[in-house]
C-alpha cells in the first residue's frame, strides 16, 4: 500500500531529502566558501604571536558589517591573507565539502584574481593551481565544477580587460567565462561592453550581478549592453514590469541569493518577502543559490529551505528551481538532460 504524503516536512525531513536530490548552483564564489578553519590558519600565519582566541577574535570582527561595502571590505581583508596560488588548496578543499555537504553535483564558480594579482602573483600559477584541484574534486567527489573569472566592476574597466586578456593568455577547459561582480556604485555595468563583447568574441560566456545594490536600469544594462547569458541577484527587477515581462519571454535567468539580498538591506528586508516568488510566478527563470555561505551564513540546503518555510513555495515548486538549475548552466543539452533525468529518478525514490 502506497504511503500517504505529508502536507508539510519538518525542518530535519526537508534538509535529509533535499540533500539527497542532485542539484546545481550557478552564484557561488569561492573564496567565500573558504571555512573559517581556514581562514584561522591563514591568519595565525601572519601573525604567529597571536593565540587561537585572539584570531577567532579577529575575525570576529572582520565579519561584522551591515552593508554590501562593509562586506566587500571584509571579503578583501580575507583575501588579503592569502600568501601563496597555494593556498587556493585549503578553499578547493572547503568547496569540496560545501558541495558534498549540500548535495551539489555540478557547480559554476566564481573566482576572484584582482586582488591577488595586484599582490604580484603569477596569474598562470594561480590558474594551474584552479585547475588541478578542479580535477581533484572530480576524481574526489565526481562533482563537476566550472569557473567563472571575475573581471571587477571594483577595480575599473582597465583591471577588467587586463584580467580578460591573463585569461586568454591562460585559458583551460575548466574555464567558461567571465562574470562581472563587485560594487555596482562603484562599477556601472555599461561602463564593461567592449570587455563583454571581446570575451565572447573568444568563445567565453558572460554573466552580470546586476540589480542588487542598484536599479532596474543595472539589469537593462546587463541585458542590452553586456549581453549576460545570466543575471546575478536582479533584485531590482521587480520595480519594473516591463523588465521583469522581458526576462521571462528572453528566458533570461535570474540567479537568486534570497539571504544575500536581505543582508544588503536594499530592496529587500526579511526572507518572507523577497520577489523571488513573484519572479517565479512571472515565468521568470530562477535559480536558488548561496552567493557567499561564509559571509552570510546560509548555504543552498538552507536557500531551499527559507524558501519552502518562509516564501510559500511548494515542493514541486522547489523540484522545477532545480531543474532550473540545470537548464540556466553552460552545460551541454545531454548533460543537462541527463541531471534532470536523474533529478526525476531521486524525487521519485527518495519523496516522503
Amino acid at each position: 500500500m502506497k504511503r500517504a504524503r505529508k502536507p508539510y516536512l519538518a525542518k530535519e525531513e526537508f534538509y535529509t531529502f533535499f540533500k539527497q536530490i542532485p542539484k546545481a548552483e550557478l552564484h557561488l564564489h569561492l573564496e567565500a566558501v573558504i571555512s573559517r578553519q581556514t581562514i584561522c590558519r591563514f591568519y595565525q600565519r601572519r601573525h604567529p604571536d597571536a593565540t587561537a582566541e585572539q584570531a577567532d577574535t579577529a575575525i570576529t570582527e572582520m565579519f561584522t558589517y551591515s552593508d554590501l561595502n562593509g562586506f566587500i571590505q571584509a571579503y578583501l581583508e580575507v583575501q588579503d591573507l592569502y600568501e601563496d596560488p597555494s593556498d587556493f588548496d585549503y578553499v578547493f578543499a572547503d568547496l569540496a565539502d560545501y558541495l558534498v555537504r549540500n548535495g551539489i553535483c555540478y557547480a559554476e564558480v566564481f573566482a576572484a584574481p584582482s586582488a591577488f594579482i595586484k599582490k604580484g602573483w603569477d596569474f598562470s600559477e594561480l590558474i594551474d593551481t584552479y585547475h588541478r584541484n578542479v580535477l581533484k574534486i572530480k576524481e574526489e567527489t565526481g562533482i563537476d565544477v566550472r569557473l567563472l573569472i571575475d573581471v571587477s566592476r571594483t577595480f575599473g574597466f582597465e583591471n577588467a580587460e587586463k584580467n580578460l586578456q591573463l585569461l586568454l593568455a591562460y585559458r583551460i577547459p575548466e574555464i567558461i567565462g567571465i562574470g562581472l561582480g563587485g560594487s555596482e556604485q562603484k562599477g556601472p555595468a555599461k561602463l564593461f561592453g567592449n570587455v563583454f563583447d571581446k570575451a565572447r568574441k573568444n568563445g567565453l560566456v558572460t554573466v552580470a550581478h546586476a540589480g542588487e545594490d542598484a536599479g532596474s536600469e543595472s539589469i537593462w544594462d546587463s541585458i542590452n549592453i553586456l549581453h549576460a547569458a545570466r543575471i546575478g541577484h536582479g533584485t531590482s527587477a521587480a520595480l519594473d514590469e516591463e523588465l521583469m515581462q522581458t526576462l521571462a519571454k528572453r528566458k533570461i535567468p535570474l540567479e537568486v541569493c534570497p539571504t544575500s539580498n536581505v543582508f544588503t538591506q536594499k530592496y529587500v528586508k526579511s526572507i518572507s518577502e523577497h520577489p523571488i516568488r513573484t519572479f517565479f510566478d512571472k515565468g521568470i527563470v530562477v535559480t536558488l543559490n548561496s552567493d557567499d555561505p561564509l559571509f552570510f551564513g546560509a548555504e543552498l540546503l538552507d536557500e531551499y529551505w527559507n524558501m519552502y518555510s518562509q516564501t510559500g513555495f511548494k515542493l514541486k515548486e522547489l523540484k522545477q528551481i532545480i531543474h532550473n538549475s540545470f537548464d540556466a548552466s553552460f552545460l551541454d543539452e545531454d548533460k543537462k538532460r541527463s541531471f534532470n533525468e536523474l533529478v526525476i529518478k531521486k524525487w521519485k525514490k527518495e519523496k516522503i
